[in-house]
């Protein structure tokens, strides 16, 4: 038998027990019901800036643009806090 043929017949095994497993009434666990209570949202004042901490200004960085560096070392040239999700750099 091939090594092929050997994952082949493991592969049907495992369909064939599962659609056995599967045709079994009540063969799944029971699992107990648990009620959630919905969570407490936070009080928009105390929520932070996600413009802020999202975007740290590099050190060396013009004032008044994002900052961000690549890998390549170029620095992005949006403006600071952009709420695009990709950069501009150059």
């Amino acid at each position: 038998m091939s090594k092929m043929d050997a994952l082949r017949a493991m592969r049907e095994a495992r369909y064939e027990e599962a659609a056995a497993r599967a045709a079994k009434p009540g063969a799944a666990p029971a699992r107990p019901a648990v009620r959630r209570s919905a969570p407490a949202a936070a009080p928009a004042a105390k929520r932070p800036a996600k413009a802020a901490a999202a975007t740290p200004v590099e050190p060396g960085a013009e004032p008044g643009l994002c900052g961000h560096r690549n890998m390549s070392g170029r620095t992005c040239t949006r403006e600071l806090g952009h709420a695009a999700k990709s950069h501009r750099y150059s």
